[in-house]
């Protein structure tokens, strides 16, 4: 199936585009964002849309929601969306197809969502929009979509505001406002990068359940072939704004035609049978991170005649870590995994346990005192967006903390350079703003400031999460060549098993605070004694994985 290929034309469509083409501002790496693009989307179908990181996925859902920034323009081509073009609209007629014709999950959700409201009063608001109910239906139906995603007691996060939420959670939130009105065509962009296993499994069926039982129609944008194979009807592979390979699910993953499409399928990592090799010695050295007994505890107020609520995020966390060693931390959204990583960069207080480094206690150290270990011990965030400044160029984010350290400016700067060109970024990223990148690509930038100050210690809480697997496994093999270089210690904090079973020495498995399992990859993923690791494992989107005996047994190449 080659670009020019046109897309089949039977059956009845919910979308139709056609030529689409959105020109990109001049001065950019190239002239359109997508170029004569065309594709279907049959109704009651299922179509995945899959590519790396700028390959105009994201640009192409939002020029069907008619929510292209001004930057953006359509150049050429139309989209037809419930008999109405959305290039030639009025924006009157935009407003009312959005939510109730269609509706979209967005990629980052901390910036999707309104900081000021809480959870209930956003879902509520989509429905009041269009009329749709009285103030206690939609009141009682916010609440059972917080149950239907998943939530946690749904009760109390109906009235808690996002940034009190998880990442994982606040993008279950986004699912449930796109579903408050049941959309005949629901556009979901990356609506699963940032949740756990479980979950994803758990969102990926309810939204295959509603839209068999309502027939509805699901464009949906994604990086994870295991995602591709276990909900995909249709399938089209985008590379910088073309298609190249388009058809059916089973025909594109088994019998991909395009090297662009066998490259994206031959990247996506594998679960290991075997132990990970490293050069450095499990036994026999001192530690350079040593934790015991920690402990985090939340108290959330509940009312004024209530008792707060109390959870355990850290609870009684214990274990050793090595230089030149990675422990990945896995579990389910809110099981304490970004609690405990901020913790021991002491951007959260501890309320009992110890932390040693390099064989100081820093668990107690006013931020003064710890102030000079802060270069030793570096993070990379989990959402890239909120950890920019963006009225900040990125070469100014990177230099700012090296310089305040003593850097010189013109080493700060050539080092920057030198680190978005190594993660996968042009050196001309030093003078552009946050908002000029793709969630992808922000990450990137990520993980470029947080190597600028030569850690010991990295912490990477879902560092690779928003990356396409190709730039993900460029960055996995980046994050251990400069382990193997610099003896670099890294604490992984990851959703993704197969991800951990690549790059993490030994694994912790953590429930509801606590480390329910501990040891090697090989006994985590082959052999787990926990029934809850059993169900993680299980859980693995694609696990049944065509795509790994395919690729074991030669036939992607």
């Amino acid at each position: 199936m080659v670009e020019n290929a046109e897309p089949t034309t039977t059956g009845d469509l919910a979308l139709s585009v056609r030529d689409l083409t959105v020109a990109l501002p001049k001065g950019m790496d190239r002239l359109y964002a997508v170029e004569n693009v065309s594709f279907d989307l049959q109704r009651g179908k299922i179509l995945c849309i899959i590519g790396e990181s700028g390959s105009g996925k994201s640009v192409s859902a939002n020029a069907i929601m008619g929510l292209l920034p001004n930057a953006l323009r359509v150049q050429s081509g139309s989209i037809v969306l419930d008999g109405v073009d959305v290039t030639t609209s009025p924006p009157h007629v935009l407003r009312d197809l959005r939510g109730r014709v269609a509706s979209m999950i967005f990629q980052d959700p901390l910036s999707a969502l309104n900081p000021l409201m809480t959870v209930g009063a956003q879902i509520e608001e989509v429905m009041a929009a269009h009329d749709v109910g009285t103030p206690q239906s939609r009141a009682e139906k916010a609440l059972s979509l917080l149950r239907e995603v998943n939530l946690p007691d749904p009760e109390v996060m109906i009235h808690q505001y996002p940034f009190r939420l998880s990442g994982g959670q606040r993008q279950r939130v986004m699912i449930a406002m796109a579903l408050a009105l049941e959309p005949a065509v629901l556009i979901a962009d990356e609506p699963t990068t940032a949740l756990d296993v479980t979950t994803q499994a758990q969102i990926l069926e309810l939204i295959r359940e509603i839209q068999q039982r309502k027939g509805m129609s699901v464009m949906f944008i994604t990086h994870d072939f295991g995602v591709v194979a276990q909900i995909a009807d249709d399938v089209v592979v985008m590379e910088k704004g073309h298609i190249v390979e388009r058809g059916s699910a089973q025909q594109v993953l088994n019998a991909p035609e395009h090297p662009y499409t066998k490259q994206l399928i031959a990247a996506v990592p594998k679960m290991r049978r075997d132990d990970r090799e490293t050069d450095a010695p499990a036994t026999g050295v001192s530690q350079l991170l040593e934790v015991e007994g920690l402990t985090k505890t939340y108290r959330t107020a509940r009312g004024m005649f209530q008792p707060p609520r109390i959870v355990k995020a850290v609870n009684d966390i214990s274990f050793d870590l090595a230089p030149g060693r990675t422990l990945g931390v896995v579990g389910e959204s809110g099981s304490g995994k970004s609690s405990l990583g901020r913790v021991l960069m002491k951007l959260l207080d501890n309320e009992g346990g110890s932390i040693r480094f390099e064989g100081q206690e820093i668990a107690g150290l006013s931020e003064k005192a710890f102030k000079p270990l802060r270069t030793k011990i570096q993070m990379i965030f989990q959402d890239p967006f909120a950890s920019l400044n963006p009225r900040a160029t990125i070469g100014y984010s990177l230099t700012v903390g090296p310089i305040a350290h003593g850097m010189s400016k013109a080493e700060a700067r050539e080092q920057a350079k030198a680190l978005l060109e190594r993660v996968g970024l042009n050196a001309s990223a030093y003078d552009r703003y946050p908002h000029e990148f793709s969630g992808g690509q922000r990450q990137r930038v990520g993980i470029a400031r947080a190597l600028m100050f030569r850690p010991k210690l990295l912490i990477a809480d879902e560092a690779v999460s928003a990356l396409d697997v190709s730039i993900q496994a460029q960055i996995l093999e980046l994050l251990q060549e400069i382990q193997r270089e610099t003896g670099v210690a890294m604490i992984f904090i990851t959703h993704d098993l197969r991800v951990a079973s690549q790059i993490c020495d030994e694994i912790a498995v953590m429930q509801k605070g606590q480390i329910v399992e501990y040891g090697p990859p090989s006994q985590i993923f082959i052999a787990p004694r926990s029934e809850y690791t059993r169900e993680l494992v299980a859980a693995i989107p694609g696990r049944a994985s065509d795509l790994a005996e395919a690729a074991q047994a030669g036939s992607v190449r």
